[in-house]
């Protein structure tokens, strides 16, 4: 079981690829046993912010231009991924990733590699499986034969197992049945409410994450647009037009907006290129 949660603050960050801008002066913060969510359409920044708190950045020849990330406190710019898991930040990344030959019990135990604490590891094992009571039966299972749902439980299970302090989840509901994404979003709730982890959700699917999340930061071309208490992006016309469905002339309002340092929209909808995500 997680200890509490830690507090994440982002500040000014700046990320390019090359000579391209992907994130310009970002804030966000992650209260201590907070459960934030960022919203945000392809292209708007999302996965760089993932990479630049897992510092993985490197491996997509990015870098951070200037700006700040701490956890807990202390800065982690710099930091060594296995040093940022150490610290106690755990991914569930976008598509899964499991090691498909691999079991499912096996899987799961991959996130506990940093530990070791074998009688603790047993325990974390057996409260996944009761979080995950599908997974019990399906231990021996290769994972790669697993449904999308039961995958995605594997993969949150697996970065439990790590115990971590603050669980960063990246579109948690790409590729699945709305049912599946219900039940994962009320065991994340589960767990921050149970465990005092601090949540972070990259969430496309804006209805579910603003029902659960306690604050949310929308992303829009590499830049914060908006940011505020989940009810209150809820009940924002331009969150409603654009991720929920709603709001009448919330288009107008959106494209009549000025965004410092980026060229507005021409008449035919076309914006300047932008970074990978």
């Amino acid at each position: 079981m997680s200890s509490g949660g830690l507090d994440l603050r982002i500040q000014g960050l700046t990320v390019v690829y090359g000579g391209v801008t992907a994130l310009d002066n970002v804030n966000i913060a992650v209260p201590s046993g907070g459960f934030v969510s960022v919203l945000g359409a392809n292209g708007a920044g999302k996965t760089t912010l993932v990479r630049s708190i897992t510092s993985l950045l490197y491996l997509h020849k990015g870098r951070v231009r200037r700006g700040s990330i701490e956890l807990g406190g202390e800065s982690i710019l710099g930091k060594k991924s296995p040093d940022i898991v150490a610290a106690g930040v755990a991914q569930v990344p976008e598509g899964r990733k499991l090691f498909p030959n691999l079991t499912v019990k096996e899987n799961l135990l991959c996130g506990a590699a940093s530990r070791s604490d074998v009688s603790g590891i047993d325990e974390s094992l057996e409260q996944n499986l009761e979080l995950f009571s599908q997974l019990r039966p399906l231990l021996n299972q290769t994972a790669g034969l697993l449904s999308g749902g039961e995958q995605q439980m594997v993969a949150v299970g697996r970065a439990l197992m790590s115990q971590p302090s603050l669980l960063i989840c990246d579109e948690l509901s790409l590729g699945l049945a709305p049912k599946i994404v219900h039940r994962l979003f009320e065991l994340l709730t589960e767990i921050n409410e149970t465990r005092g982890t601090s949540i972070l959700v990259i969430e496309q699917n804006a209805s579910l994450a603003l029902q659960h999340a306690n604050d949310a930061y929308v992303l829009e071309l590499g830049r914060v647009l908006m940011e505020g208490s989940a009810s209150e992006l809820r009940g924002n016309p331009m969150v409603q037009e654009l991720y929920l469905g709603g709001g009448g002339e919330a288009h107008t309002s959106y494209a009549a907006i000025e965004r410092p340092g980026r060229s507005r929209p021409t008449e035919h909808g076309q914006r300047p290129p932008v970074a990978e995500s």
